[in-house]
């Protein structure tokens, strides 16, 4: 015949089952904590590393539109000098035609100097436009690197 398990032995079987469960599921809790509060370190850390690319792409920035601003208003009292000296001489020339090439030649030259000046200035505001997204786009990776590390996890 077979053995009837008796209550004390029904009850020890029940117990050490809900202990075995409420283990695992501790470990599982502890496990899956551990592994938000690394993405929650993670995700500090990129924002702060995105919070300096921020303020470093701001400086670049800043000290480019300084120089284009140095650079403008150079070029503008140079052409201010240069349109005040070109006024006196052509006021000075001693015939019609004279005070005609001179003006000729002062457009010709000062709208050469406008060219070459656009064009300067617009290199320079390429230049710093790259150098000031190149930390914001650096971040841009680490974003994915985040991502992927914490599906991975």
């Amino acid at each position: 015949m077979a053995k009837a398990k008796t209550a004390g032995e029904k009850l020890n079987g029940t117990t050490e089952t809900i202990e075995t469960a409420f283990k695992t599921g501790s470990e599982a809790l502890k496990a899956n904590f551990e592994k938000a509060a690394k993405g929650y370190e993670q995700i500090l850390g990129f924002s702060k590393d995105t919070a300096e690319a921020y303020v470093k792409a701001a400086n670049v920035a800043g000290k480019g539109a300084e120089t284009l601003h140095s650079e403008i208003v150079a070029y503008s009292k140079q052409t201010i000098e240069g349109s005040i000296a070109n006024a006196k001489a052509v006021m000075a020339s001693k015939s019609a035609h004279e005070a005609f090439e001179l003006q000729s030649g002062f457009a010709k030259s000062a709208f050469e100097a406008y060219v070459a000046q656009m064009t300067k200035l617009s290199e320079l505001m390429v230049a710093t436009s790259k150098e000031s997204f190149a930390p914001i786009q650096g971040r841009v990776q680490a974003w994915v690197d985040v991502v992927q590390s914490a599906r991975a996890a």
